[in-house]
C-alpha cells in the first residue's frame, strides 16, 4: 500500500508516476507530443507499460515504441510519403533518446551506444526526408567541428530570422523541436540546432566534455551562420533550454550579435543543484579543499545504484570523483560576468522549479540591461522545470518577445 508521502507527492504532481523523476519525464513526452513529436496516445500507451520507478521497464517500453515508429517511417519513406516519414522518424529518434533517460539506473549500461546510434540514425533520416529544407551545417571548433543543422521552412533560400537553440545538459536534437524549433519554423523563421561540447554526439562519439565558457561555442556558431545567405544577420535571436539557460547567459556576456534571447529558465549557478541537499559536514570538507576526506565520506555513504548515477552524471565533466566534479561545476556561474550582458533577455520562472529554485528571479535582479521575467503556474498546467506540459504556451510568449526585438519587416508574419 502506498505510504502517505508517496500519495501526497503523486497527487501534487498529477498522478502519472509516484517516482518524481519518472513523472517529470512523462510530462516532457506529453509536452513534446503537443508540439508535433510523436502522439499523445503513443505516449500514454508507452507509459502504461512502465513499472513505476523501474529503469529497465522504462527502457524496454520506449524502445518498443521507438522501433514501431522507425518501421512506420521506413515504410513511408519507401512509399514516397516524405511528410509521414519525417513525422514517424522524428518520433522514433526522440523515443530512442527517451529510452536512455534512466540508463544510469540500469545494471547493464552497454545498451547506451547502440541505442544512441539508433536515435541518431533516425534523426539523420529526418534530415534526409526534408526535401532540402534542413541542411547539415557543421561548425568549425578547435581544429574539428560541431554537428550543426540549419532547419528552414522550405528550400527556397529566402533570408529569414534565425533562432539559435542551445540545448541543456542531456537533451536531444529532436527534443529541441518541442522546445521551440518547430514553432519557429511554423512562423517562417529558421532554427539552428547543434551539439556542443559535452552534448550528445560530442560526448558519446568523441569524448568532448562540457566547458563553462560557452562564448567559445556560440561565437563560432554565429560566425558560421552569418556566412549563409538565408540567415538574416540582423535578425539572429537565441534560446537556451534547461542548463542552456546558464550557457546562453554566459555567452551573451561576450557575444553581442543576437538581437534578443530567452533563458528557460534563468540560471545563476549550476553548482547549487549539486550541493543543495549535501549534508553540512560534506559541504565543510568540500569548501576546505579536503579532497581525500570528502571522497572517502561520499564513497562510504553511497550505495551501488547511486554510485552508478554519479559516475554517469560526472562523465560530461571528465572527472572520476565527485570532489573534482564539484570543483569544475563551481566554475559554471554567471555572477562574475552578468554585468556585461546587454542583449535583451527574457527569463522564464515556473512554479515548482525543481532544479534551479529561486535562480530565475536572482538572475533577473542581477541583469543590468533590458530584461523581462515570465512566470508560469500550475493553474496554467505549466509548472515545473521548463514547463513540460506548457510548451505551446511557452513558445507563444518567447517567440513574441524575440519577434518584438527584430528589425521592422524581419519577421515574416
Amino acid at each position: 500500500m502506498d505510504d502517505v508521502a508517496s500519495v501526497a507527492a503523486r497527487s501534487a504532481r498529477g498522478g502519472l508516476f509516484q517516482d518524481l523523476d519518472f513523472d517529470y519525464e512523462a510530462r516532457l513526452a506529453l509536452g513534446a507530443a503537443a508540439c508535433g513529436t510523436g502522439d499523445v496516445g503513443l505516449v500514454l500507451a508507452t507509459l502504461d507499460r512502465i513499472a513505476d520507478g523501474d529503469p529497465q521497464s522504462w527502457f524496454d517500453a520506449w524502445m518498443g515504441t521507438a522501433g514501431y515508429l522507425e518501421t512506420l517511417g521506413e515504410q513511408a519513406s519507401q512509399a514516397g510519403h516524405a511528410d509521414s516519414a519525417r513525422w514517424a522518424l522524428l518520433g522514433a529518434s526522440e523515443y530512442y533518446d527517451k529510452a536512455m533517460v534512466f540508463v544510469d539506473g540500469m545494471a547493464d549500461q552497454s545498451v547506451l551506444p547502440p541505442t544512441f546510434r539508433a536515435h541518431r540514425y533516425c534523426w539523420e533520416k529526418v534530415v534526409d526526408a526534408s526535401g532540402g529544407s534542413w541542411v547539415r551545417l557543421p561548425v568549425p571548433y578547435e581544429g574539428d567541428s560541431m554537428p550543426g543543422y540549419l532547419l528552414r521552412p522550405d528550400a527556397s533560400g529566402t533570408r529569414r530570422p534565425t533562432l539559435v537553440v542551445i540545448n541543456g545538459s542531456d537533451g536531444s536534437l529532436p527534443g529541441l523541436m518541442g522546445y521551440g524549433a518547430a514553432e519557429a519554423l511554423a512562423r517562417g523563421w529558421n532554427a539552428f540546432l547543434f551539439d556542443g561540447p559535452g552534448q550528445q554526439s560530442m560526448l558519446f562519439d568523441r569524448g568532448v566534455p562540457f566547458r563553462y565558457d560557452w562564448e567559445a561555442v556560440v561565437t563560432p556558431v554565429i560566425d558560421t551562420l552569418v556566412t549563409r545567405p538565408e540567415v538574416g544577420v540582423d535578425a539572429l535571436v537565441g534560446y537556451g533550454i534547461s542548463q542552456g539557460g546558464y550557457w546562453i547567459t554566459r555567452a551573451l556576456a561576450f557575444e553581442h550579435r543576437m538581437k534578443a534571447a530567452v533563458a528557460d529558465p534563468g540560471v545563476v549557478d549550476l553548482s547549487e543543484t549539486w550541493t543543495a541537499s549535501m549534508p553540512p559536514e560534506l559541504l565543510m570538507l568540500l569548501r576546505e579543499g579536503r579532497k581525500e576526506e570528502f571522497n572517502a565520506a561520499v564513497q562510504a555513504g553511497t550505495d551501488v545504484k547511486t554510485a552508478r548515477t554519479l559516475a554517469f552524471r560526472s562523465r560530461p565533466y571528465q572527472a572520476d570523483n565527485l570532489y573534482d566534479v564539484l570543483i569544475e561545476v563551481s566554475r559554471y556561474q554567471v555572477r562574475d560576468v552578468v554585468d556585461r550582458v546587454r542583449t535583451p533577455l527574457l527569463i522564464t520562472d515556473p512554479e515548482e522549479e525543481q532544479f534551479f529554485p529561486g535562480q530565475p528571479r536572482a538572475l533577473y535582479d542581477m541583469l543590468p540591461g533590458e530584461k523581462s521575467i515570465l512566470g508560469f503556474s500550475r493553474d496554467q498546467g505549466a509548472d515545473f522545470h521548463c514547463q513540460p506540459t506548457g510548451r505551446r504556451l511557452t513558445h507563444t510568449a518567447m517567440l513574441d518577445f524575440l519577434a518584438d526585438h527584430l528589425p521592422t519587416g524581419a519577421d515574416p508574419r
